[in-house]
């Protein structure tokens, strides 16, 4: 018996705004089956003593600390703005 029907298919699919055929509505729903089927064999899995984890791989935070340092200079950061004026990039109007 198929976990998930055509016709379900088709609303999900009605729903994301997707154009499908027959026959892609066919193909999605035994492929939407298979990875229930799959799902459920997961929920057999016995988990009692298994620690919950957020990542199944060891992840730890390879940022820098966030360190305050000195910038550029302001005459430095200008010379290569096309247009600049009173210590700021000058750049055209977008707004009338």
């Amino acid at each position: 018996m198929s976990r998930i029907s055509t016709d379900q298919v088709k609303h999900v699919a009605n729903l994301a705004r997707l154009a499908i055929t027959e026959e892609e509505a066919e193909i999605f729903t035994k492929q939407l089956d298979a990875m229930i089927s799959f799902a459920e064999q997961l929920n057999e899995l016995d988990t009692e003593n298994i620690e919950p984890t957020s990542h199944v791989l060891n992840m730890k935070n390879v940022m820098r600390e966030d360190i305050p340092q000195k910038g550029l200079p302001q005459s430095e950061v200008l010379k290569n703005a096309p247009d600049h004026q009173d210590g700021q990039v000058k750049v055209p109007s977008i707004i009338e």
